[in-house]
């Protein structure tokens, strides 16, 4: 059986451009929100996790020199595009293992000018323009057309070696993925982009590595999220408003590659995720059918419909059809990316897990607005880092 952990305070920041607060400023931000939210203070915090993956040596520490220094245990984690997820995970285990009945896990990063980069403020809001600029500004060349080697394109050919191996699915299946994500995140007002852009649009913008445009890729973007974790004997220690909006973690899982000899010239996008998902099923004795909204990384519109059928949301080689019928839309079955997903949220790769973890919280609380899903009362979150590490949480709703 899972331990009984609980979230029981959560914040993300609006994810944008923040060219005045450093990875500190915004992790501080996050961190006391949360634990705010989880009517609690730094004090009866006994563990801290800390991920980014391009922000300073020791951001947990220096962290705790910004909202306070109490001698606890703090643990740096940087795991590719799982790396805020990574830190909640480690968080979840020292509670589980009994050395903590109160932890806060933080992620955080500012991705600059790094890689692909649309003309839009903090907060989003627009952008009609985009730029496709390297990490020193230079102009970024279509890639994959001789062979790939990054992520762009490597995601991309996955998503065409899908659709050569299914012929009900096209090109336009990854267009339209991208249109319901930017269609959605016209509701999240912490998203990066909040502006709905047709399929015309999509597929006419500027190419990345085909078919995914830069309309079909994750912004890189700044931000930070945070989540306060309780053991089930401290949740009942807290005021009866926290408990009563505490959303319990059914499954945390972590998995890696396993070796495939496919996996040797490119890497394996499928493998991680299944596994991942299977052991989360499992864990939390629920299956697909249970889930109410998923929150998946989408890092490219082709990514997403591999994860349908790695995350067992349609039957394999159904994802093509699970689209079609509506499930993924906010209005579907098994509402995925309502936050509007990396696509146009934004991916500041520290932050993104933690980050999802809120999206399906906040969800699951009844507390998300415009965007709510009716009923919500169990959610999935999954991020995967390309070539490493796939994280899979389960949580469900407070039953009062």
């Amino acid at each position: 059986m899972p331990a009984d952990i609980w979230i029981v305070g959560t914040h993300m920041t609006p994810f944008g451009r923040y060219p005045n607060s450093d990875e500190i400023d915004l992790a501080s931000t996050a961190a006391v929100s949360a634990l705010g939210d989880a009517q609690v203070t730094v004090r009866d915090i006994q563990v801290l996790g800390s991920g980014t993956l391009f922000g300073p040596i020791g951001t947990g520490q220096l962290l705790q020199h910004q909202i306070g220094q109490t001698g606890i245990p703090a643990y740096n984690v940087q795991n590719a595009c799982a790396t805020g997820a990574s830190a909640l995970r480690i968080v979840y285990l020292t509670i589980a293992a009994g050395e903590a009945d109160l932890g806060l896990a933080v992620g955080v990063e500012k991705m600059g000018r790094a890689g692909l980069l649309p003309t839009v403020t903090a907060g989003g809001g627009g952008g009609d323009t985009f730029e496709r600029i390297g990490r020193n500004g230079a102009i970024m060349d279509t890639e994959g057309v001789l062979g790939t080697g990054t992520m762009p394109g490597a995601f991309a050919q996955a998503g065409m070696d899908y659709l050569r191996e299914h012929s009900e699915v096209s090109v336009e299946h990854f267009y339209r993925i991208a249109e319901k994500n930017h269609r959605h995140s016209m509701l999240n007002p912490l998203s990066h982009y909040r502006k709905l852009f047709t399929v015309e649009e999509i597929r006419a913008a500027a190419p990345i590595s085909y078919p995914n445009t830069v309309l079909m890729c994750s912004p890189n973007t700044d931000g930070a999220a945070a989540a306060v974790l309780a053991s089930g004997s401290r949740l009942r220690m807290l005021p009866l408003e926290v408990q009563r909006r505490a959303v319990k973690i059914s499954a945390s899982i972590v998995t890696t590659d396993p070796w495939t000899p496919a996996g040797e010239t490119l890497p394996d996008i499928n493998a991680c995720t299944r596994n991942a998902a299977a052991k989360a099923y499992e864990v939390a004795a629920l299956g697909p059918v249970d889930l109410d909204l998923v929150e998946l990384h989408d890092c490219f519109a082709t990514a997403e419909l591999l994860h349908y059928e790695n995350l067992g949301l349609c039957e394999p080689g159904g994802a093509g059809d699970f689209l079609d019928s509506g499930a993924p839309y906010r209005e579907g079955r098994i509402p995925v990316n309502v936050s509007g997903g990396l696509e146009s949220k934004g991916h500041p790769i520290g932050a993104t897990g933690i980050a999802n973890l809120y999206e399906v919280t906040t969800h699951l609380r009844g507390e998300a607005g415009d965007r709510q899903v009716p009923g919500a009362r169990v959610g999935m979150t999954h991020v995967v880092g390309l070539g490493s590490t796939c994280a899979v949480h389960i949580l469900e709703r407070a039953v009062t």
